[in-house]
């Protein structure tokens, strides 16, 4: 079995920061991309950013140069630091993880995590 843990969620000011983390434990043979995906209110699940075992990234244009993605692979955990934020960042924000459980296995799967809440006050 293979679980996903996210925290750092919470209620900040506009303009303010917050860092979410995320780890995967269980079964895990290999990660290959991490990342975060976000659904507000009414509207469908959206990538935040992603980050792959190697460290290449990619950014969805509303949070480029504000957020920033970043990865242990020792400790299979992917960080995402968000700054500047404004009210069009209150979303629950999910962890995403492409998994091999085992060498044998042929094919990766997706995991998620349970969301965490992020409140953007003006």
């Amino acid at each position: 079995q293979v679980q996903l843990v996210e925290s750092g969620g919470g209620l900040v000011q506009t303009g303010g920061s917050l860092r979410l983390s995320c780890t995967a434990s269980g079964n895990i043979y290999t990660i290959h991309v991490m990342g975060w995906y976000r659904q507000a209110p009414g509207k469908q699940r959206e990538l935040v950013a992603a980050i792959t075992s190697s460290g290449s990234t990619n950014y969805a244009d509303s949070v480029k140069g504000r957020f920033t993605i970043s990865r242990d692979n020792a400790r299979n955990t992917v960080y995402l630091q968000m700054n500047s934020l404004n009210s069009e960042d209150t979303a629950v924000y999910y962890c995403n993880a492409n998994i091999r459980v085992g060498p044998s296995e042929r094919f990766n799967y997706d995991y998620w995590g349970q969301g965490t809440q992020v409140t953007v006050s003006s």
